[in-house]
């Protein structure tokens, strides 16, 4: 109905997938209500601070029963139309309320409403005294030596937030700030994307395959297209997206980049800080709330010529973006899988179409929904099948331990492989992915087995905490002296973890430095970091670790990979299994020879003679993943049909089985009702993982050809699940393109 007074259509962070209707404050000045401006509102007993969507003069209410809105926080918005009209698509496509979506894609202080003054950023120059200074003065200190240098590169000074990015804040800073050899400025704008000279450095030269991948990006700048850049390990991808992103700085546009975790930022900061003399921001979850709104405001003005990030940065708002390069775009951390279920890599695809740019998804293992959009025209294809330089493609092996024995994990002739490249002064990596000691606790005189009360999973055993550790629910117990069901005293760990195979290596290749990188030693701040620096010394070492270490890394001196338990995949409950065991084995053996020596690949395995097993090493990962299409095409699975997961989880048993059966009931009502056709609903059913953190979870599968019946019932549906008596006693969610089944 019309009314004569201006209504307030307000998104707030609840799990309501709808607006609310407020009247304005009694007190806006001559502020003109525009979309995008944060409002605080009361809802309830709690006071919330919501997204102005629409000044309406119409509502479904009498303007008797609104409530005003409390205040209005900005004079301009906050959010530009072009990051409103990309959060409502998020909201819509992902079945998500738009107030959670805000909520998932603004900086914490934004979303409270409680604007901190700013500081202004520090950057770091050197001193007219530090021209002169001789370099033995640092020969004792190897990071102020760092710190010396990257600013030597930058003359126009280094922030900040680089140096803290990069681990060189702290002590050496202070070191030298207090000998007059480093001097700190206050920044008043950052305003420095287009400069006289934007390199620093001056780019390599590219072989034939590069420079046809560069020539496709500048074909495509003008508007939307998407390249798909497929290169092995070691091709020089990162030379490639240096040389592009050239480009677009040039034209005085930005640059976004997406990498897929935390732990790869410092390594692409300093790459990126020594090819160009352009502010770089780096956003993360891992910094403070002041710092990501600092960064993110900087974004918004210009201020920056590259914008870095892991997965939330897709919803930075960038003033001139030119392009967006989604690194490693096959990584399943780009997929969130709590709150808002978004695939940071098809956002950022849409976003580019959104703002007519050209976009860039590199990796050495696609996967198979980019490679079958490749295929059917929608992305165009690049591929980089040789090394960059003079580095050669490992050779790869089998060790069939079927019989054989093993010695904390390792055979026989994986145990010589290992001590050759010692005495070769080379550098090993063992990889394992699964940390802890062991997978479980095993009573050896009744078979007991340490089991997580609250999942339906074992206890890890950590064997330097004493504790039982449940990676899924991160319950703790402490190793007990006897079994508690026999009191037998024989507990013995089963299975090898990667604290183990530590111990094990140690004691066979006794005063050899042996470094392990997993959650577990990186916990500490700046442990990742300084870890990666000791492998990158270049002295023998055997570097252990899980997925951490599997991608993005470049060590020089590492000669020979050892793949570890590599079967797991071929045995996956899930069918994405041995796509992800494909990928793994790949990325994780590009980091052996990436420099003037061969390189060579080990492979553990009780299923030598698998044929999928050996096709992917004899001929790589390209054939297998058209294989795994074809497969997945007759089987009628993702990306032939589009799939949608509803999960209901809660501490009755049956509770989630009882939500999603009238879930699908609905759901078939309202196909038949709407005519909607195509789509087959599997379920309910017990998720792979049945009970997780004392709750119980089963799921339900919607597929279809087609997109747009699937997301016609889904908004249908949601809105109707919300109003369902069943519901409040689960909690359920929609997961739109689903990258797991559990």
């Amino acid at each position: 109905m019309k009314h004569h007074h201006s209504i307030l259509k307000v998104a707030l962070p609840v799990p309501l997938r709808r607006c609310f209707d407020y009247l304005p404050p009694r007190e806006t000045g001559s502020r003109e209500l525009v979309p995008g401006m944060r409002v605080s509102v009361p809802f309830g007993k709690r006071q919330l601070t919501g997204i102005l969507i629409e000044v309406s003069n119409s509502t479904n209410l009498s303007t008797s029963k609104l409530k005003q809105a409390t205040e209005v926080f900005d004079e301009a918005p906050v959010i530009c139309p072009n990051m409103m009209r990309l959060y409502q698509w998020c909201a819509n496509y992902y079945q998500h309320p738009l107030g959670e979506v805000f909520a998932t894609a603004l900086p914490a202080l934004l979303r409270s409403g409680k604007d901190k003054p700013l500081r202004q950023p520090l950057n770091y120059v050197l001193s007219t005294e530090t021209e002169s200074l001789p370099g033995k003065h640092l020969k004792r200190a190897p990071r102020q030596a760092q710190i010396i240098d990257l600013i030597k590169d930058h003359p126009h000074g280094v922030s900040e937030h680089t140096l803290k990015t990069l681990g060189l804040t702290g002590s050496p800073l202070k070191a030298l700030i207090d000998k007059g050899w480093v001097q700190a400025e206050v920044v008043q704008s950052r305003h420095n994307k287009n400069p006289d000279n934007i390199l620093a450095e001056a780019p390599l030269t590219l072989n034939d395959e590069q420079a046809s991948a560069l020539d496709a990006f500048c074909g495509m700048k003008d508007d939307f297209a998407c390249l798909l850049l497929e290169g092995v390990t070691g091709s020089g991808k990162t030379e490639v997206y240096l040389q592009m992103i050239e480009q677009v700085l040039g034209e005085g546009k930005t640059a976004l980049v997406l990498i897929p975790e935390i732990g790869l930022t410092p390594q692409t900061l300093a790459r990126f800080k020594h090819r160009f003399n352009v502010p770089v921001v780096v956003l993360h979850s891992n910094m403070s709330d002041l710092s990501r709104l600092h960064d993110w405001l900087a974004a918004g003005k210009g201020e920056a010529g590259i914008i870095i990030g892991t997965r939330s940065a897709v919803f930075t708002p960038i003033k001139s973006l030119g392009v967006i390069i989604v690194d490693e775009e096959h990584d399943l951390s780009y997929k969130q899988n709590e709150g808002l279920r978004y695939s940071a890599r098809d956002v950022a695809v849409f976003r580019a179409y959104q703002m007519h740019l050209p976009i860039v998804l590199g990796s050495a293992t696609p996967s198979l929904e980019s490679l079958h959009n490749a295929e059917t025209g929608r992305y165009q294809h690049r591929a980089l099948k040789q090394r960059a330089g003079n580095a050669l493609i490992p050779g790869f092996d089998l060790i069939d331990i079927r019989s054989r024995p093993l010695q904390g994990g390792l055979s026989q002739p994986l145990i010589e492989a290992i001590r050759k490249e010692l005495v070769r002064n080379n550098q090993v990596l063992v990889f394992l992915n699964r940390r802890g000691f062991s997978p479980t606790l095993m009573c050896h005189e009744c078979g007991w087995m340490a089991t997580c009360t609250r999942c339906d999973t074992r206890f890890t055993f950590h064997a330097s905490a004493r504790q039982l550790r449940c990676h899924h629910c991160n319950k703790t117990n402490p190793v007990p002296n006897q079994c508690p069901e026999c009191k037998h005293t024989g507990l013995n760990p089963l299975g090898v973890g990667t604290e183990r195979i530590q111990e094990a290596i140690t004691g066979l290749f006794p005063g050899n430095r042996v470094i392990r990188i997993d959650r577990d030693t990186t916990r500490r701040k700046d442990a990742m970091h300084e870890l990666v620096a000791e492998v990158k010394k270049g002295e023998p070492c055997i570097l252990i670790g899980t997925q951490m270490i599997a991608k993005g890394h470049h060590f020089p001196d590492v000669t020979l990979v050892a793949i570890l338990e590599a079967d797991a995949g071929l045995f996956s409950a899930d069918f994405r299994g041995l796509e992800r065991m494909g990928q793994l084995i790949i990325q994780v053996s590009g980091r052996s020879g990436r420099a003037d020596k061969q390189g060579r690949v080990l492979i553990q395995t009780h299923q030598a003679d698998n044929p999928l097993l050996n096709d992917l090493i004899h001929t790589g990962y390209a054939d297998m993943a058209r294989q795994l299409l074809d497969e997945r095409r007759q089987a009628g699975l993702p990306p032939y049909q589009h799939a949608v997961i509803i999960r209901a989880e809660a501490v009755k048993e049956r509770d989630p089985h009882d939500f999603l059966l009238q879930t699908r009931q609905l759901a078939t009502m309202i196909s038949t009702d709407k005519q909607l056709s195509g789509i087959d609903i599997f379920g309910p059913l017990p998720a792979i993982m049945p009970k997780r953190a004392g709750r119980y979870r089963q799921q339900l599968m919607l597929q279809c050809t087609q997109r747009k019946p699937l997301h016609q019932l889904l908004h249908c549906l949601s809105l109707e699940l919300e109003t369902l008596k069943a519901s409040r006693k689960v909690r359920w969610s929609i997961d739109v393109d689903p990258q797991e089944s559990f």
